[in-house]
């Protein structure tokens, strides 16, 4: 379970100008949920997800996995935790050109120092993606829909206990589109992991068995 608590975020300094983002923000995801965080453009959605995923942190308030305030944490337990428990999903895959599609899915392991173990893993997550006659392709020689589906099978291979992503399907056409999240639902329901998704496809959000709406910076009830 994920919650925050009086969930602020600023920017600037009061010698330049400060700008409150996130204005207090209390939610609570349950394990196993998928979310959609959606809003107007400026409503804080991307600076919410990258809080809750602990790519920054806030400037008050609490943040909980499992009763656990990692706002707590220092760096090399944020590392270490952001490590085992998350996964990120992009608008940009962010491969590596120079790679397969197979070493981009073990690029996880390979900072964790745990490739070996986790190639038959990586296999099966390209196959349960699709993309099993493609492990050694490069970036280039996939399409985009391809790619991003190689960065979901990335994001997973770890087992993290929740997936963040961010406009995943922002570059992508509208029949590519449907596929990845059609791919989104189905690991979710399959490995019943968390999916915390922010959008801006009014399509795609009303598919989404719960929706988190942002104006703002505040959330919307």
């Amino acid at each position: 379970m994920i919650e925050t608590i009086a969930l602020y975020k600023d920017f600037g300094t009061e010698e330049t100008f400060i700008t409150h983002v996130i204005k207090g923000i209390s939610v609570t995801i349950q394990t196993g949920e998928f979310v959609s965080i959606v809003g107007p453009s400026g409503s804080g959605k991307s600076t919410f997800l990258n809080l809750v995923s602990t790519l920054q942190k806030p400037t008050s308030g609490q943040i909980l996995f499992d009763n656990v305030d990692i706002t707590t944490f220092k760096e090399k337990e944020l590392a270490e935790f952001r490590n085992q428990t998350i996964g990120f999903i992009f608008q940009s895959h962010h491969l590596f050109p120079e790679l397969t599609a197979l070493e981009n899915v073990l690029i996880p392991a390979s900072i964790a120092t745990k490739e070996p173990e986790f190639t038959n893993r990586a296999r099966y997550l390209l196959q349960r993606v699709g993309l099993e006659q493609r492990e050694n392709y490069r970036p280039n020689q996939l399409s985009g829909g391809q790619c991003q589906r190689v960065a979901i099978a990335r994001a997973l291979l770890l087992k993290p206990e929740c997936i963040f992503a961010d406009e995943p399907t922002g570059n992508l056409d509208q029949k590519s589109t449907q596929e990845v999240f059609e791919l989104l639902k189905e690991l979710n329901k399959e490995l019943k992991t968390t999916i915390v998704m922010v959008t801006h496809d009014e399509n795609l959000a009303s598919q989404v068995p719960r929706t988190i709406t942002l104006i703002d910076g505040r959330l919307q009830t």
